[in-house]
């Protein structure tokens, strides 16, 4: 027996030098080893086959092992049949070669695909198998990449429905130093899109009907799919009339017809219409809804400034918060209107260039403004209650809510009243005369003062110069008291009036609510003044006395001064004692 020998490595295989019996036999042993190399692909025959893989004769001293997962269809692999694999170890520890098939396939295809197809190229793909980021996918044998956002046009919720599918894939990139390549099936998808959508554009005709389905809904419109080419149906558009949400209509994959109304070749856009297929409600409208006609819908929504309200589909009027009473300021719509509440209105006005109709609550019932006027006209007498007061003046209640506003400069024909609460009060019932009523403006005047004659009118007959009178201090000035006389006149005692001794303090003389007895010594109708003397009642004051005090007064209380009257002067001047 020859001597047995340690085993020498060559070429990655392993020669038992022990075994050779003979130097032709150690050479033969040396030239097989060099001519299988690791790495390298070899032609083989399948031997035998057997459920988990086949058995190869490469023509080496043994036959190699190649699992039946490297094939995707195994079942068509018959033993005899010449197969490439690549020769990854000339021995493994059962001294048998590591053959692989599916890895010579892939070093036959990176070849071919590297220096025949290149970038661009498209071929058929098998989706292997999931990685991160994307799917794996045999292309003749060749593991490429897809990622995930290449896989479809559309949003992809599941890529393991794909797993097992043959698709077209392009490659998109090849990288020799890392030896992989990129592939996308969207590119060939979108492209097979745009061919589509532009022959589909230019069978387009606007004002022709389409049938298409629903994809998208937004805030704004919704986007129909007519058959590879998406159109933008607008809100505006959807119907006549009124919608807050396409929602509210459509709904995601319905299927509806619509009518083209606007195309885009170079933008690739079509706009699309709905309500289109219907007549236009609003043509013809003014003849079916004249002005002042009665009409009834329901309220379809509420604003700030009014209600509107549905008089058929598509056909909507508003009626503004200004007419829905004649009486009452309303505030609010939603005080006197809710949603779907059916209502009775009046047309005002029709706008049909611009679509709108104005209607009116109130106007089913005559304005009580005028129904007002034509009762009461201007003099007459009213009873009512004082429901409001203000710095000019007091709201009274007439009927039906109507208020009449006396002015405060009608209040009394003697005294200047600077605020209303100095002659009324909130709830008090009160008489008045009307002064004017405007129905347009709807505003009723009333006079308190009005309903007694202007006792200034009979002055003349009422006092005289030198005529005895008696009345009650109501106010004290630093030049003298006011005296309230008979009808609510006022007298002014001047102090140098007030006793023929020196007075230097009204007070020293008088108080508010004195009772005194005083001489008329000078009566001015035109300023509305009295002038008073109690020095003038005692005895001996003589006629030329009275005349003295008459000219003193003058000469004190100037008509020019423009005071309004004894009731006005302490108000004007403000004086105070």
């Amino acid at each position: 027996m020859a001597e047995k020998l340690n085993p020498v490595e060559d070429g990655g295989s392993f020669v038992d030098l022990g075994s050779i019996t003979s130097m032709d036999d150690a050479l033969k042993a040396s030239s097989i080893s060099k001519e299988f190399t690791r790495g390298k692909i070899r032609t083989g025959k399948i031997a035998a086959k057997r459920p988990d893989g086949v058995l190869v004769d490469i023509g080496y001293k043994a036959e190699g092992f190649v699992p039946a997962s490297e094939f995707s269809k195994y079942d068509e692999i018959e033993v005899g049949q010449d197969i490439d694999v690549l020769l990854e170890e000339v021995e493994n520890e059962n001294s048998m070669p590591s053959l692989s098939y599916e890895k010579a396939e892939a070093m036959k295809t990176w070849d071919r695909i590297t220096k025949e197809y290149g970038e661009g190229y498209v071929l058929k793909g098998i989706m292997r198998h999931r990685v991160k980021g994307g799917i794996m996918v045999d292309i003749e044998g060749f593991q490429a990449f897809l990622p995930g956002s290449q896989l479809d046009i559309g949003q992809v919720r599941n890529m393991d429905d794909y797993i097992g599918k043959e698709f077209d894939v392009k490659i998109i990139k090849i990288n020799v130093e890392r030896h992989n390549i990129v592939v996308s099936r969207r590119e060939i998808l979108a492209e097979s899109l745009r061919e589509r959508r532009a022959e589909l554009l230019k069978t387009m005709k606007v004002g022709e009907l389409r049938k298409g389905v629903v994809k998208n809904i937004t805030e704004f419109g919704a986007f129909i799919d007519l058959g590879g080419v998406d159109g933008l149906l607008h809100i505006t558009d959807i119907s006549w009339g009124r919608i807050a949400h396409p929602g509210e209509v459509l709904q995601v994959g319905q299927e509806l017809e619509v009518m083209i109304l606007n195309i885009d070749e170079t933008k690739e856009r079509v706009s699309l219409g709905l309500k289109q297929k219907q007549q236009n409600p609003w043509d013809g409208i003014a003849a079916k809804y004249p002005a002042g006609s009665r009409v009834k819908g329901k309220v379809v929504n509420i604003m700030p400034y009014g209600a509107f309200v549905e008089l058929e589909s598509g056909v909507e009027g508003l009626i503004h918060v200004t007419e829905m009473s004649w009486t009452k300021r309303i505030s609010k719509p939603s005080d006197v209107l809710a949603p779907d509440q059916e209502v009775e209105a009046v047309v005002l006005d029709v706008d049909t260039n611009n679509r709108k109709i104005s209607l009116g609550l109130r106007q089913k019932e005559r304005n009580p403004w005028e129904v007002l006027a034509e009762k009461y006209p201007v003099g007459s007498h009213v009873h009512g209650k004082v429901r409001n007061m203000t710095t000019f003046g007091a709201f009274v209640e007439i009927e039906n809510d109507i208020d009449g506003m006396i002015h405060v400069t009608d209040m009394s024909w003697t005294r200047k009243i600077n605020n209303p609460n100095e002659v009324l009060k909130p709830g008090q019932e009160v008489d008045a005369v009307i002064l004017d009523i405007n129905p347009e403006l709807q505003r009723v005047s009333l006079g308190l003062k009005q309903v007694e004659s202007d006792p200034w009118a009979n002055i003349d007959s009422m006092y005289k110069v030198g005529d005895i009178v008696r009345g009650k201090v109501t106010k004290i000035a630093q030049f003298g008291a006011f005296v309230e006389l008979t009808n609510k006149i006022d007298g002014l005692i001047h102090i140098s009036q007030l006793s023929r001794d020196h007075v230097a303090k009204v007070r020293d003389v008088l108080n508010e609510g004195d009772e005194v007895e005083a001489r008329v010594i000078k009566v001015n109708p035109e300023a509305r003044q009295i002038g008073l003397s109690i020095k003038a009642v005692a005895d001996g004051f003589s006629e030329e006395d009275l005349k003295e005090a008459e000219a003193a007064y003058a000469q004190t209380l100037k008509p020019s001064e423009g005071i309004g009257g004894i009731g006005g002067l302490l108000d004007n001047l403000n004086i105070k004692e």
